[in-house]
């Protein structure tokens, strides 16, 4: 057993729908109280935001939690596209270190807060503690994900076994494949999530969302 583990009685995580590039989609969502929207500005993915949207329109999106996903983005951009699309939250998707993160930090102030993503492969448990205990102080989140030469989006899963078997000391989002056929086995995993993160497995093409089951999704978390 670790520290710091929260009982999945009444247990309801938070929930993030990554990928939005419809903005009827995205009010749709915003009516259904999702937790955190995610924007993709990494323009190798088929969710490449701006491919759809401008800064002026994610930024008139009245939500207070939208999430910015950048890979190996320069920190200009990050904070120029940060302070445009009134972002709350940046998320780092690629191979950003604590010099980069310390930086950036600097640079956004702290009413941004900074999610960490760490990609799950073949690496041992101790390797991923590793990576976890060298992560700075300066973030606010961790978030879990099959790794992929993709950086995301797809649809698989790690084993969740091994967050079992760290101590994971900030709260973490869980992202790779979480769907409606798989969610019960998130009683498995000690230190419950702070959040999941759904993206493919929602969607009909990529960027476009199946809504309903979104919401069927979020029903299902809210009353274990």
């Amino acid at each position: 057993m670790i520290e710091n583990q929260k009982s999945t009685k009444n247990y309801q995580p938070k929930l993030k729908v990554c990928g939005l590039t419809d903005l009827d989609q995205i009010r749709e969502l915003v009516t259904l109280n999702i937790d955190f929207l995610g924007f993709i500005f990494y323009e190798k993915s088929p969710r490449y935001v701006l491919n759809h949207l401008n800064l002026k329109q994610i930024s008139e999106i009245n939500h207070q939690g939208k999430v910015g996903v950048f890979v190996n983005e320069s920190i200009k951009g990050i904070v120029e596209i940060a302070s445009e699309a009134h972002l709350d939250i940046i998320q780092l998707h690629g191979n950003e270190d604590e010099k980069y993160i310390k930086l950036l930090r600097q640079m956004i102030g702290d009413n941004i807060k900074i999610i960490k993503v760490i990609r799950i492969g073949n690496q041992s448990s101790d390797e991923l503690q590793k990576t976890i205990n060298q992560q700075p102080t300066t973030i606010n989140y961790l978030l879990f994900d099959t790794d992929s030469k993709a950086f995301g989006g797809t649809g698989k899963t790690f084993d969740w076994n091994i967050l079992n078997e760290i101590k994971i000391s900030l709260p973490y989002f869980l992202s790779g494949g979480i769907s409606l056929e798989n969610i019960n086995q998130l009683k498995t995993i000690n230190q419950q999530p702070f959040a999941l993160d759904i993206n493919s497995k929602f969607e009909t093409e990529p960027g476009i969302k199946n809504v309903e089951k979104i919401s069927n999704f979020k029903q299902q978390i809210s009353n274990p």
